[in-house]
This record gives structure tokens, C-alpha cells and sequence, in this order.
């Protein structure tokens, strides 16, 4: 049996993401994560090899649950709906897991070797295809021609993701995600403009 699937390596997990959203990875210790797990700091080892792999781990969470909240956007629709959607999905995931939001977006520096790399080149990969959603609705004349699609997903990461500082687990995100898509997107759309 794969000990990362164990009910107890879960519960692990849970906490490891909780404690390095309230004290950062370095102000964890491994004896901090063995108290929360109510078990002495020499069996904490037969669960993980050390506190990089509980940030790997938590990392990769957050990775994955960002991109398949993406994937579920359907691609029939209009290039400005689909931020809103993507926006939406977004704050949720945030809402919803505000401890692995708060690591993904603070903690993940903290990251060595190739862990590092792959989540390192997991978050370039989802800036490009919010990226991609700003450029496709600049191709299809949804938004203003001059419109530059890295300003554009900069700005929607930075509302998106420090999200995690005010938002509280029972906000209506939807309504969020929409009062923030009116701002981004309605001053984006308008004329289009000579180059």
C-alpha cells in the first residue's frame, strides 16, 4: 500500500499545510507536526522522510486542484466568460482550501532540487493559460486590441491568488469573482485601438 494514500499520511498532510499557512515552512518544526499528530517526533519518521516532502506534497495539491478546476471550462465558450469561470474556480479553490492556498502562494520558495523545479514549471503553466484566456479574447475581438495579456493575467493572479490574506472560508465567491470581473474585464473591453 502507497503510505501517501494512508488515512493517518492524509491527516498528516492536513495539519503539515495548516501549520505552514500559520507559521511558515521554517517556523514549522518537525516536533510541531508530531504534536499535531499526537505521536512522538521519532515515529513521525515512519510516516515521512522530512519536511520538504509534506511542502512537496502540499504543493502539488494545489497544482493539481488549479489546473483541474481549469480543465472543467468549456471550451465552446466566449474567451471572456471563460475568465470569469476561470476567476470563479479560482476563488473558490482558495475558499475552500485556504491552508494549501495560503502555502501555494507564499511557501512554495522554500521548495529544493527538482521539487522545486516541478512546481516551479507547474505554476509558470497555469500563468500561460490564464495568459492564453486574455489573448484568445483579444484575438476574437472580445477585448480591446492593444490589450497586453501578461499585464492582464498578472493582474487577475495578483487579485486571484493574495486572495487568501481576506477571504473568508464562507464568502459568496461567486459574487467576489464577479465584482472582480467587472473591474478587470469591463475595463479591458471598449475600442478597439490602432498599433
Amino acid at each position: 500500500m502507497d503510505i501517501s494514500t494512508t488515512p493517518r499520511r492524509k491527516e498528516l498532510s492536513r495539519h503539515a499545510a495548516r501549520l505552514f499557512a500559520e507559521k511558515g515552512y521554517h517556523g514549522t518544526s518537525i516536533g510541531d507536526l508530531a504534536e499535531a499528530l499526537g505521536v512522538q517526533k521519532g515515529s513521525l519518521y515512519a510516516h515521512i522522510e522530512g519536511k520538504q516532502e509534506l511542502l512537496y506534497e502540499t504543493m502539488r495539491e494545489g497544482s493539481e486542484a488549479f489546473h483541474a478546476a481549469l480543465d472543467l471550462i468549456p471550451e465552446r465558450l466566449p474567451a471572456t466568460e471563460k475568465i470569469l469561470v476561470a476567476l470563479r474556480a479560482h476563488l473558490a479553490l482558495v475558499a475552500g482550501q485556504l491552508d494549501v492556498a495560503t502555502v501555494f502562494v507564499q511557501e512554495w520558495r522554500y521548495l529544493e532540487g527538482e521539487r522545486r523545479d516541478e512546481i516551479v514549471a507547474e505554476r509558470r503553466r497555469y500563468e500561460e493559460r490564464i495568459r492564453a484566456l486574455f489573448r484568445e479574447g483579444r484575438e476574437q475581438s472580445e477585448l480591446r486590441t492593444d490589450l497586453d495579456e501578461n499585464i492582464a493575467a498578472l493582474l487577475f493572479l495578483s487579485a486571484a491568488n493574495w486572495a487568501y490574506t481576506w477571504l473568508r472560508p464562507d464568502a459568496d465567491t461567486d459574487a467576489v469573482a464577479a465584482d472582480f470581473y467587472a473591474l478587470l474585464v469591463d475595463g479591458m473591453r471598449g475600442y478597439s485601438t490602432p498599433r
